[in-house]
Order: C-alpha cells, then structure tokens, then sequence
C-alpha cells in the first residue's frame, strides 16, 4: 500500500498504543512519520534510535537503551534491562501494539531485516499474539541477511516500498591514546579466539591491531568496518559463520554484508544469551566504560546520575565470556577524560553500577588484571596500571580511606 493509505490505517489505532520500531541504523523514518501525523498520541519503542523522532506533547519515548535520537529528550522512559531480557519485556509488561519494520525488498517471498535483527523477532511475535499489527517499509537499499533477519512476507499486516539510502557511517582512524589502548588489548588475545566487541572508537582500535592474528570468529551483538578489515587481512576463519544481531557502518561494508551466506544475524535471545555465549572457546568480550571503580566496577551507562545509554548487552557478554573455555572480559577505556579533566579510574562509583568481575581493565596506561585478585590486589593493579600517573596519589589516599590498602 502507499503511505497515505497506511495513514489511513494508523489513525484507527488506539490513543497510547505502545509501537515498536526497528532502530540503530535501520530507523524506519517515514513510516513513524506518518504514524506520528495519524495518532494523538502513542508509546514509541526504540533501542538505540537514531534519526530526528517526533518530540510534541502525546508521543512517550522509551527505550532500555538511550541512542542519540532519544537522549536528553524531556520525558524519556528509560527501562533499565540487560539486552538478552528485553524479548521478556514484550510478553510482560511492555506488550507491543504495532511493529515498525525496515526491510529489504522481497525474494521467492521473504524479505530481511537486514541491519537490524535485535529484538525485532520477538516484538513481532508478541504483537501478532495480542492482536497487533506488523507494517514493513521495503527497501530496495537495505542489505539483504540472513539467519533470523528473513521473514516471510505473509507475516505482515501491511507492506509499502520506499527508495531511500540506508544510513552510514564512514570508520574513523583511531586517535593516539585508543591505539594504544588497542595494542594493550590485542596482546591479550589470542589466535582462535571467539570475538564480541561493544560499541565505540576503542573496540574498533582494538580490531584494527588484530590484523596479524589467525582463525578469529566473530560472535558479537554488533559489528562495523572493523571485522570487514579483520576479513581483508585475513584473520578471520573462513569456515565460521559471522555472527551479529545488529550492524553499521560504510556503504562498503553494507556491499560486503549484502548476500553474504557467512554473514548471519540472529535474534538477541540467541547472540546475548550468556550460556550459549560460554559454549565458544577462547570468548573474547571487549567493551568500554565511562568509569572503573577500585573495586573493579564499571559504569557504562550515566554520566553525572543521568543516563546516557544503558545495559546493553554488556553484562551478558562480560558473563558468558568468563564461564567460557580460556574466556577473557575486557573492559576498555581511556584513562583520562579530557575535557572534565577527571581520572576515569575512581575511587568508588557515584553512578549505577553496569558490570563487574571483568578479566582484566584495559587503559593506554596498561593492563590491570584483575580476575582471582582480592580487592586490594585489584585496586593496587588499577591504581599502578590503569590510571593516569597524576591521578595515583589521590586514588592511593582513597584505598587507604576506604580500607582496601593497610
């Protein structure tokens, strides 16, 4: 159908119907816009939005992870949930009234979610149950994947074609200081290695110092140009599946994804769940934080109490990796913020705690280790090995305050 009858449609909604929308990369604009132009008002589901979303009186944002459509947006409902549990929410007590799926265009009857799988699958399910509606936006743009990402046509209420560019973003080079956080991690990995790397410049470093490494898998919640260098250089095993639940990134790494039978998203129950996580030798997680505390806690998810993003899938990686065979945790940041001025190293955390029990906390300054230490053993090694040198004293004073050194 076209927009306008689909318009039609959405204004025979209930008022504070919940809606769910396909998010990161994978936005479906002009199907919320339309939706936005038919409804008073309405709940709008996203996990990590991008794009310019409706923001007037009778539209709820909410989200378990706060993208830079949503941030500091007057309102917001943040749910704080680790990513594998977000399907939960759906057939609890967040039960999705309406899907708003990007796709590609179809073949022998199925289209693809292409970029984003996530939890897609299971707000569908849990919409079609209650009686809801499932509306695809075909593009002839989106990348076609495979895996979870297919769905057979039949299983939309309403279908309309728009031709529009996917949205991308080109790799950055990596600054000095993330380099170098980039080389401390990569000498911690090994050949044969299973990888899950989080989101941002660091993880992406770190792919970058992997070229020289052999038989890599990938088994990540996400992935960008970084694992596409990784293929070029050839690191990765050639007989292994790339496995993600979402992606984004260039338009040459969408031309590289596109059909590509070893690329294959699956759902978030399946990529996030930590005990299939723990079944891959030599599981590799690495993610960043905003800060790390000296009990060796990490905040990733606010800055100053209020919340910048969320769980994510991070503690469900953090635990399969360290019950996995030969399994490491990385936490990976820079020592330093820069622009407050202020150690990232702290002494304890004034903010939600996002993770913890980490193998190892990973800086320019070096690596602290710190699984089997006691607490003191860890805060000494974050103290001599992560933190910045003009910050040590002051954290020294406070382990000795907080009685973690004699």
């Amino acid at each position: 159908m076209t927009l306008e009858q689909l318009r039609d449609v959405f204004s025979r909604l209930d008022s504070g119907s919940r809606v769910v929308a396909s998010g990161n990369f994978a936005t479906p604009a002009p199907l919320i816009h339309a939706l936005d132009e038919s409804l008073d008002s309405y709940i709008l589901h996203m996990l990590n939005a991008h794009g310019n979303l409706p923001d007037r009186d009778g539209v709820l944002l909410e989200t378990a992870f706060v993208g830079p459509g949503m941030r500091r947006r007057k309102g917001l409902r943040y749910v704080p949930c680790r990513l594998s549990m977000v399907p939960h929410l759906f057939t609890g007590p967040l039960p999705p009234d309406v899907v708003l799926l990007h796709t590609s265009t179809p073949r022998y009857g199925r289209v693809s979610l292409g970029l984003e799988v996530n939890v897609l699958p299971a707000a569908v399910e849990a919409a079609r149950a209650r009686g809801g509606i499932v509306v695809g936006m075909m593009n002839p743009q989106m990348p076609y994947l495979y895996g979870d990402a297919e769905m057979l046509t039949g299983h939309f209420d309403y279908l309309v074609e728009i031709d529009q560019a996917v949205m991308s973003i080109e790799p950055n080079e990596p600054d000095m200081v993330s380099r170098a956080i980039g080389t401390n991690v990569a000498e911690q990995i090994e050949d044969n290695s299973t990888l899950q790397l989080g989101i941002g410049g660091i993880p992406d470093a770190v792919l970058s110092q992997l070229h020289g490494h052999r038989n890599l898998t990938i088994w990540s919640e996400t992935f960008s140009d970084g694992v596409l260098s990784l293929e070029k250089a050839g690191a990765l095993n050639k007989d292994r599946s790339i496995v993600a639940s979402f992606i984004f990134g260039s338009r040459e790494l969408y031309d590289w994804i596109h059909d590509n039978p070893r690329v294959r998203l699956l759902r978030t129950e399946k990529t996030n769940d930590p005990a299939i996580i723990a079944r891959h030798p030599r599981m590799t997680s690495v993610n960043s934080a905003l800060q790390v505390d000296l009990y060796g806690q990490a905040n990733a998810s606010t800055i100053q109490n209020k919340i910048y993003s969320g769980f994510g899938g991070q503690t469900d990686f953090i635990v399969g990796a360290m019950h996995a065979p030969e399994g490491k945790a990385f936490i990976a940041l820079k020592s330093w913020h820069e622009k407050s001025s202020t150690s990232t190293i702290v002494d304890t955390l004034n903010a939600r705690v996002t993770s913890f029990q980490q193998t190892a906390v990973v800086t320019e300054q070096g690596v602290a280790h710190l699984w089997g230490r006691s607490q003191a053993e860890q805060a000494k090694a974050l103290i001599e090995s992560a933190a910045r040198p003009e910050a040590r004293e002051a954290l020294t004073k406070a382990a000795r305050k907080h009685g973690l050194f004699r």
